[in-house]
């Protein structure tokens, strides 16, 4: 007889993590199992090396406050994308809290975010931005300077070498963190185990089928042991990465009609030269090319993995048929459908600057890529750099009622109408606003259940179902509580001590 379980979880990213532990939370006695077609969990997106790890809260992203066409900005944005991080640092404390994430130092780390621009063009704008965020609560703190000595101080390695001449300026916010989603994502899964929870690696989800009595059917390939099985589930996760995109339109919902894909493969510049990222310790955010998606934003970051500092640069865009890193090279022509073709060549028609772009990327030589990081780091020396290869991303396309079809920027999520299947599409901010997607998830899937679990979610989550930036009171407190339960501060033992005890007896 075919095993029914309550929640299967696809692919073993920080996605499902969230979302898994989270459920756990709120109905413990639900079976959670987890399919991941790689060898281990964490190992596609959320790998620390497939990604940039800066803990996306509008810091140093200016993609997030474009300028309209008469020069006018807003805040809006970068202020909802903040509020979303804010939901991630919360749930991360009281999971630190409650032990379940036993050390945050093992995935998050300080971090100052920068930006920093050159040209009286971008110094205009990047003041009139600072000159707007500079007075929101969940922007406390953040500084603007154009003198090259300030600058100097904050990350060394941006003066020494540039012309004296040049025009430049930058920000930053010592609130800035740098994440290990990798590690997080390992971590609490071995939660989740620890709590009957169960996790297949080595297995790939072949089949998504609804069947008559409402039940999901998942046809399972196992790369050890038994070659195939079958399973049912009363919910699905559909967290794949790049492949949640094929598995969606093999569920048949209606909802995932029109979206197609289009992959972008990501490089970086990568140097562990103890005496190089002994001088710079930010991450820091310049200016996208014209055409360059946002994933593709310069920037210069310290990443700190297994307890050790290393320097990226980039990302360098360039492209590949796949969908994941590990992937097919057919695995886009699989997606292209009769309904997804025409939003498909709409969508590219009217983004042939970001087609003009690509090509760049794809023939840049090594010393144009070096010339890139010099802009940053006009001393950078061509020894101290190699490339790496960094994740796959997958940009949506999807049906638009004018425009015919539309690329779309940031994460889609893509939710069955009765609420038995849930998937997400899209390639950035992703893994920082995993709460907020999650909580989008369970208001659009769970409607019923959330009068019920509003008050458990609250408590792992004290701002939700408000915005922080409103009330200047609780945005200190949420900033300051989680800077200190995530040890992003220097706290003395016996006061962490006193707050876990605390947390425990209420």
């Amino acid at each position: 007889m075919t095993k029914t379980i309550d929640v299967a979880l696809i692919g073993g990213g920080i996605m499902s993590a969230t979302l898994g532990a989270v459920l756990h939370r709120l109905e413990p006695s639900w079976r959670i199992e987890v399919f991941e077609r790689l060898p281990k969990v964490g190992m596609e997106s959320s790998d620390p090396w497939n990604n940039a790890g800066t803990g996306h809260a509008a810091l140093c992203e200016l993609n997030y406050m474009p300028e309209g066409p008469d020069g006018s900005m807003t805040a809006a944005k970068a202020i909802d994308i903040n509020e979303q991080f804010q939901l991630s640092r919360q749930l991360w404390a009281s999971f630190v809290e409650d032990g379940t994430l036993p050390d945050p130092k093992g995935f998050i780390s300080p971090t100052p975010h920068m930006t920093f621009v050159w040209g009286d063009a971008n110094v205009d704008y990047l003041r009139r931005r600072w000159e707007l965020l500079k007075d929101e609560p969940l922007f406390r703190g953040i500084e603007y300077s154009e003198d090259p000595e300030v600058i100097r101080e904050w990350a060394p390695t941006l003066i020494p070498g540039r012309k004296k001449s040049q025009r430049i300026a930058a920000t930053r916010s010592t609130d800035g963190t740098d994440v290990d989603f990798g590690a997080l994502t390992r971590m609490l899964f071995a939660g989740l185990v620890a709590d009957g929870a169960k996790v297949y690696t080595d297995t790939t989800v072949t089949g998504l089928k609804r069947r008559s009595d409402g039940l999901w059917r998942l046809k399972l390939r196992h790369e050890v042991g038994q070659n195939s099985t079958e399973i049912h589930a009363r919910f699905v996760f559909v967290g794949g990465g790049g492949g949640a995109l094929k598995l969606l339109q093999k569920s048949r919902i209606p909802e995932a009609k029109g979206f197609a894909g289009f992959p972008i493969t990501g490089a970086f510049l990568r140097t562990d030269n103890p005496e190089v990222v002994a001088r710079h310790n930010a991450k820091v955010y310049g200016k996208a090319s014209v055409g360059a998606p946002p994933m593709s934003v310069p920037h210069l970051d310290t990443r700190v993995v297994d307890g050790e500092a290393s320097l990226l640069f980039g990302p360098y865009a360039g492209w590949s048929p796949k969908y994941l890193k590990t992937g097919s090279y057919t695995d886009m022509f699989e997606t292209i459908k009769g309904h997804n073709l025409y939003p498909m060549v709409r969508a590219g028609l009217a983004n042939l600057d970001l087609v003009g772009y690509l090509m760049g990327e794809v023939f840049a030589s090594r010393s144009q890529r070096l010339e890139a990081l010099r802009e940053f780091m006009p001393n950078a020396k061509d020894e101290d750099w190699r490339l790496i290869t960094a994740g796959q991303r997958v940009q949506v396309m999807k049906k638009d009622p004018e425009k015919g079809g539309v690329l779309q920027f940031g994460t889609e999520v893509v939710t069955g109408a009765d609420g038995t299947i849930a998937g997400l599409l899209g390639a950035s901010p992703g893994a920082s606003t995993a709460v907020h997607i999650m909580l989008t998830i369970f208001e659009r899937c769970f409607p019923e259940r959330l009068p019920e679990w509003r008050p458990k979610i609250q408590q792992l989550i004290p701002s939700y179902g408000t915005k922080l930036n409103d009330d200047p009171e609780a945005a200190r407190e949420a900033l300051e509580r989680t800077a200190r339960v995530l040890r992003l501060v220097d706290t003395p033992s016996a006061e962490l001590e006193a707050a876990g005890a605390s947390n425990a007896i209420a």
